[in-house]
């Protein structure tokens, strides 16, 4: 069986040890990221629906400018977003390369995207429920809890695993400015050197890594659906 890998995957075999370092830093990257974008991107989402004009606690001015800085950081591609936050990153990180390095502008790139997802799918909300609620005396606070979240639960869900597989894909793509991880071992050695059965393996792994994200979402969603 080794012999066979040897022989079919001369160059990857090669460099084990660095490919499963690649690909535990993809993951650093991704569960790091990833947490803090789930965050963020909930509160920013939240704030949204419930300041938007009609919102129960509605605000003209704080949802404007919500929505504009949204939507500028969803407009900014990610790797000019990568160049341009490199001071922000030092200064934060204390450095703005490598696995540390990039954290910032994956927060930066997925958050806004990941707030309108929530958004969206808080926006499903029944609004009889909603009126309900406030006419019982339930305070906003309680309202975005007990209704907004919880009849939100499974589009959540969805949201969070589109998010997740869209970090995915951004990580790879660090890798061009050096980020480390799978990305940055396949442009390294599979881009830069030709080396072909390091570009494939890489491609299938993260193909497989988008496939069990999104089989782990469809059934957590399943099991939450009203």
């Amino acid at each position: 069986m080794l012999e066979q890998l040897n022989n079919l995957l001369p160059n990857l075999m090669k460099r084990l040890p660095e490919f499963w370092k690649a690909a535990g830093d993809t993951l650093i990257m991704e569960i790091w990221s990833g947490a803090i974008v789930f965050v963020i991107g909930l509160v920013l989402g939240v704030i949204l629906i419930v300041t938007k004009p009609g919102g129960i606690m509605e605000n003209k001015i704080i949802y404007q400018v919500l929505d504009k800085i949204v939507n500028l950081f969803r407009s900014i591609p990610f790797i000019i977003l990568l160049t341009a936050l490199m001071p922000l990153s030092r200064w934060i990180m204390g450095t703005a390369i490598y696995v540390r390095g990039v954290i910032v502008p994956l927060v930066f790139g997925a958050a806004p995207f990941f707030a309108r997802q929530v958004e969206s799918a808080l926006a499903q909300t029944d609004h009889g429920l909603i009126e309900a609620a406030l006419s019982m005396g339930s305070s906003p606070l309680e309202v975005i809890f007990r209704v907004y979240l919880r009849e939100s639960i499974a589009p959540i869900i969805r949201a969070t695993t589109i998010t997740a597989i869209s970090l995915l894909s951004l990580t790879a793509m660090a890798g061009a400015v050096g980020a480390g991880g799978l990305g940055d071992f396949a442009i390294r050695y599979g881009h830069d050197r030709n080396m072909i059965d390091i570009t494939w393996v890489t491609v299938i792994i993260l193909v497989a890594a988008v496939s069990i994200v999104q089989w782990l979402g469809d059934y957590a969603a399943r099991k939450n659906t009203h």
